[in-house]
């Protein structure tokens, strides 16, 4: 067991105030710490933990912990009442009344991240649990306890069955590990890992155990040995300093032993820690040393001049000492080496207690939680500048995110503003689709109720509902308008392949076709690959949507014989609708479909009405369905050279006013714009635009050069 721990039943309330008065003075505030702990006694009185004790000594322990990382009186108090008021009979109303809303918020900080149930499945979601914690402490302190809480039962892992043990130590050691150490909290993030490896590969950790137990007389000779000339050194130039021996974690052992090198070869298990006064002292320490002993080429850091982002500072070196052994150096003041030992734990204590010490004042307690985000969320080394990343983590983490759960404490995050429609399709799209109602906090709301952090939200469904059009303005999240969009996409398909088949079904019984017979497979094959389409629900959409026509597709299988082949007249140029050739007939009045106004190249089928001609439609018009079947062949005469009417719709991402920018786009292709019209749906906008084209090519050319402007998002001829 670890020496920050004492034997579970033994650790009393005088354990603990003497650490506290060994670094605050200040009485009220440790009447307070002794408050909690009495506080926290009568609440917890019954209690007991799944290790045996009494429940009021996991409270102790993480208190006790506290104190050996240096934390002010409310994080030491927050410790004592961490579990209060998720495992007690207290009300957070009760705890303000008698400790403020400073211990109160940090208890309740520590509770909110307890109900999160995390995960380690992938380095997505390790990731996304570290910002998770993150985001959600708007306090730096609140995590400083839960790091505390989860050393304390990590030391009391024992007590819970292996698959738990496994679980708890994955967590440990890919969450909360990584947070203390940019914590800068050396102590617990040490002992985190090593108590993780325990429990992940026990027959590592123990060998390694036994190597550094066997060969510790050796070291420790060496060890002395060294810090016997250093000491001589800097008392012979009148230095005052300190020299520690550096353990090495068994887990940073077993990291560089993973990686490939051979026990022996891990020079930095022969380690001094060299304390000083002054940071003048600390370069003039190093330059003593290396005059003396030869340094190993590329082994020196100055993370003076340069601090770590969780404020470390350090000067680190390797030199060959006495009979050729490496041995690693680390060079620093003695307030640096409270805060490489403590991490942003120690400022506290330095602006309570140190006065005017030099380090006092490093940073505005703003500034450390935007170090703290800084260096928490740069887990995925994104590329920019400090400048970028704290205004990013003040725009992504501090103002625009929330974080509310599940019944069953399972978090989500999501924008400020967001609803419980945002929240039921970040469980799942299924949810999101059948979403009938909302309960947040225990109170029924309506779906556009906008959320707050730390809101409890359970998501009512009826698996016959649908979503709503009016859904895409209650909610906030780009990815919820997208897959509401979706739904919306795919209920157009169904409604096409219904209207498909009905037609195709409808047009076999006409002709007296058994439809089993037309569905073969073969007969499949043949018309999917005729019409370029992958299966039978794709044929249905086909002629659903108007791209093939039922007969189109029939005679693919069953071509009706023609009893007299079709005689092809062409009119002459001198017709005025000499640019349409019918099939068979020399003179006809033939007229241009105002529904799909066809243009030249298009794929045209006649329509013979009645006392009016032949009406010319685009094949997959619409139309043509609601028309009895009374069409004939027509194909475009290649010599004509008129313009023809069309009507496309431009449709855009915002609803801004971009008539102009459409105009001069079409015209800088020799289009000639008829008329345009814009039609406003909220955040977005769609413009019906007639003008006057040669033929499908030009209409192709304008739609491609109008779809290179960043506010056009697509572009569809008009079907009327």
């Amino acid at each position: 067991m670890s020496s920050l721990s004492k034997k579970l039943d033994d650790i009393k309330l005088e354990d603990i105030m003497e650490k506290v008065h060994n670094y605050i003075e200040d009485e009220e505030q440790i009447r307070i710490i002794e408050k909690a702990y009495h506080f926290a006694f009568s609440k917890h009185n019954g209690q007991f933990r799944k290790s045996g004790e009494a429940y009021i000594y996991h409270p102790m322990n993480v208190a006790l912990i506290l104190t050996t990382i240096y934390a002010d009186y409310e994080t030491i108090s927050a410790g004592l009442l961490h579990d209060v008021l998720e495992d007690c009979d207290c009300t957070p109303e009760e705890m303000e009344e008698e400790f403020g809303p400073v211990i109160t918020k940090l208890v309740k900080g520590v509770t909110k991240l307890s109900n999160i149930n995390f995960s380690t499945e992938n380095e997505y979601l390790i990731d996304y649990y570290k910002k998770i914690i993150v985001g959600m402490s708007e306090d730096v302190r609140v995590i400083i306890v839960k790091l505390a809480d989860r050393l304390h039962n990590m030391r009391t892992l024992w007590a819970i069955p292996e698959d738990r043990q496994k679980v708890k130590a994955h967590e440990s050691l890919d969450i909360f590990a990584p947070i203390a150490h940019h914590l800068g909290i050396h102590k617990i993030k040490s002992e985190l890992e090593d108590l993780s490896l325990r429990y992940l590969k026990p027959d590592v950790f123990y060998d390694i155990a036994e190597k550094l137990n066997k060969t510790k007389i050796e070291r420790d000779r060496i060890v002395y040995d060294m810090q016997t000339e250093i000491t001589d050194l800097l008392n012979e130039h009148h230095i005052p300093h300190e020299i520690k021996g550096r353990a090495k974690c068994i887990y940073s052992i077993y990291n560089k032993l993973d990686k490939g090198k051979k026990f022996s070869d891990i020079y930095d298990l022969l380690a001094l820690r060299i304390l000083v006064n002054t940071e003048q002292e600390c370069y003039l320490t190093l330059g003593l040393i290396h005059s003396k002993f030869r340094p190993l080429p590329k082994r020196f850091k100055d993370y003076i001049a340069m601090p770590k982002p969780n404020m470390y500072q350090s000067l680190h070196t390797t030199i060959f000492g006495i009979d050729g052994y490496l041995f690693e150096i680390q060079i620093r003041t003695h307030e640096m080496d409270e805060v490489a030992e403590n991490g942003i734990a120690a400022h506290w204590s330095y602006k309570e207690n140190k006065g005017s010490n030099k380090n006092a004042n490093l940073t505005s307690t703003t500034e450390q939680k935007l170090q703290f985000f800084k260096s928490i969320i740069d887990l995925s080394h994104d590329k920019m500048t400090s400048e970028e990343f704290v205004n990013s983590v003040k725009d992504e983490v501090l103002n625009n995110n929330i974080y509310c759960f599940t019944p069953k404490g399972d978090v989500m995050e999501l924008p400020r503003g967001a609803t419980p429609l945002d929240f039921a399709y970040k469980i799942h799209t299924r949810v999101g689709e059948t979403t009938v109602g909302a309960i947040v906090n225990n109170n029924i709301v309506p779906l556009d109720y906008e959320l707050k952090d730390n809101d409890i939200v359970k998501i009512n469904t009826n698996k016959n509902s649908t979503p709503s059009k009016e859904w895409l303005n209650m909610v906030k999240c780009s990815t919820t308008k997208n897959k509401i969009r979706a739904f919306f996409t795919r209920s157009e398909r169904d409604i096409y392949i219904e209207r498909g088949k009905y037609s195709l079904e409808k047009e076999l019984r006409k002709r007296k076709i058994v439809f089993s017979e037309f569905l073969q497979d073969e007969n499949i094959k043949k018309i999917c690959d005729t019409i370029k389409v992958d299966d039978l629900d794709d044929i249905y959409l086909s002629i659903g949507n108007g791209k093939a026509t039922v007969n189109g597709v029939i005679n693919i299988i069953y071509k009706e014989e023609e009893k007299t082949p079709p005689k092809v007249v062409k009119v002459t140029p001198k017709n005025k609708d000499a640019d349409i050739i019918v099939s068979g007939i020399d003179k006809v009045k033939v007229n241009l479909a105002n529904c799909c106004n066809p243009v030249y190249g298009d794929e045209i089928v006649g329509y013979i009405t009645r006392g009016n001609g032949i009406t010319v439609h685009r094949i997959h018009c619409h139309n043509l369905e609601m028309l009895e079947e009374r069409t004939v062949d027509v194909s475009w005469n290649d010599n004509t050279d008129k313009r023809y009417l069309t009507c496309i719709l431009v449709h855009t991402i915002d609803n801004v006013n971009h008539v102009l920018d459409i105009i001069q786009t079409i015209s800088s292709m020799n289009v000639n714009v008829d008329g345009i019209k814009m039609i406003s749906h909220g955040d977005t906008s769609t413009y019906e635009v007639n003008c006057y084209v040669t033929g499908i090519d030009q209409l192709n050319k304008m739609s491609v050069n109008l779809l290179k402007n960043k506010f056009i998002e697509k572009i569809e001829r008009a079907m009327r």
